[in-house]
């Protein structure tokens, strides 16, 4: 037997594959696990990658990405947010998000700084940033509106404070930044080399009247920020795994050093498909009406549940609380819940690095409407 040291000796499977595992089980289950859609908005984004199949474009992409891709995406960026990026130093075409994420903080940070974080948060975080050495450091969101303690963060800061990563919408809870966020958060990184790690997936899916505050939207904030967007949450085609990672040249330049070892570049027919349906924004300028409308059928169907169905602004997810009614951990939960009432969930506690019994399930409503009003009405009978 060959000895072998784990880098990563605290961390087993990830939720995600045991959950999946767990369902295979019980092939009858309302799945409302994973954030992957099972519908497709733009079905004719299949066409768009046959004819550039067709067309002969099936070897490597340049490794920053197709010309024409950035130029939208940066056009897009502008629209939205006001804020112009370079087409050739400042913006990236990468084969995922996640991708993008790693490749972010393993050009950035090094041995021995710290990165902030908040819990609950998306999995690979803390450790990616463990992989360089370096020490993650969670800030826990404050229940029950998740919102984010400033003071906390503000004591945790010392010079080797590298990075601050943030999620907005937010993954589990749905919470989105705020002005007081963003005013916070110009204060706490003026003067400083902090850099500002800002995970946008879910950029369109912002609900009630509200707006996204990108890094992009605030110079101050945009020339210390790598913003990470996905084409996959998008347009609903998770399986396609293109991002789109945008920063000032001098942060870009430290991520494409990685990403040229990583993955060098993203799909190629993907990324002339995607160029294409970037012409017609109708397409992410409804997504907030779209997804508002299935978080309000699943929130409505809930309502006669048992379950308190906690706020949420944005992204993919619902949290609803139990145990009000129910004093077992998450997991047992989620379990009963799969086995004995025929809908999958996440728990919400295995979104903390150390995990722990939070009493609150993540729900997606990333589902058509008949299987969102098919899993509430399992969900009465809790």
């Amino acid at each position: 037997m060959i000895n072998i040291t784990s880098k990563l000796p605290s961390v087993g499977t990830t939720i995600f594959t045991v959950m999946a595992d767990l369902l295979a089980q019980y092939p009858d289950v309302v799945g409302l696990s994973q954030g992957a859609p099972n519908f497709m908005l733009a079905p004719e984004m299949i066409d768009d990658v046959h004819r550039a199949m067709q067309a002969g474009h099936n070897q490597y992409a340049p490794m920053i990405g197709l010309e024409s891709l950035r130029q939208r995406m940066v056009d897009k960026i502008e629209k939205l947010y006001g804020h112009r990026y370079d087409l050739e130093n400042e913006i990236t075409i990468m084969p995922s998000a996640s991708e993008a994420i790693y490749a972010s903080i393993a050009g950035l940070v090094h041995s021995g700084d710290e990165v902030i974080y908040f819990e609950p948060g998306f999995d690979s975080y803390a450790p990616i940033v463990r992989l360089q050495g370096a020490k993650p450091v969670a800030v826990e969101l404050l229940a029950p509106d998740f919102a984010i303690d400033w003071e906390r963060v503000k004591q945790l800061i010392n010079e080797k404070t590298r990075m601050i990563i943030l999620n907005s919408p937010h993954n589990p809870t749905g919470r989105i930044l705020t002005e007081d966020d963003i005013t916070a958060l110009k204060e706490l990184t003026k003067d400083t080399d902090m850099i500002i790690l800002s995970d946008e997936v879910y950029e369109h899916m912002v609900f009630d009247g509200e707006i996204h505050r990108s890094m992009s939207r605030y110079p101050e904030l945009a020339e210390r920020s790598i913003v990470i967007t996905s084409f996959g949450k998008t347009y609903q085609v998770t399986g396609w795994r293109v991002g789109c990672c945008v920063a000032p040249a001098n942060l870009m330049e430290q991520v494409r050093l990685v990403h040229q070892f990583l993955m060098f570049s993203a799909n190629t027919p993907i990324q002339y498909a995607l160029a294409e349906v970037l012409l017609k924004p109708e397409y992410y300028l409804t997504l907030n009406r779209i997804f508002e409308t299935k978080r309000n059928i699943l929130r409505e169907g809930l309502a006669a549940s048992r379950f308190d169905v906690l706020p949420c602004r944005g992204g993919f997810f619902q949290l609803v609380r139990f145990n009000h009614f129910n004093s077992g951990s998450d997991m047992e939960m989620v379990k009963h819940l799969i086995a004995d009432i025929g809908v999958g969930g996440i728990p919400t506690g295995a979104f903390y690095a150390e995990p722990k019994d939070t009493g609150l399930i993540r729900f997606t409503f990333a589902r058509d409407d008949e299987t969102l009003r098919k899993a509430a009405e399992r969900l009465k009978r809790v």
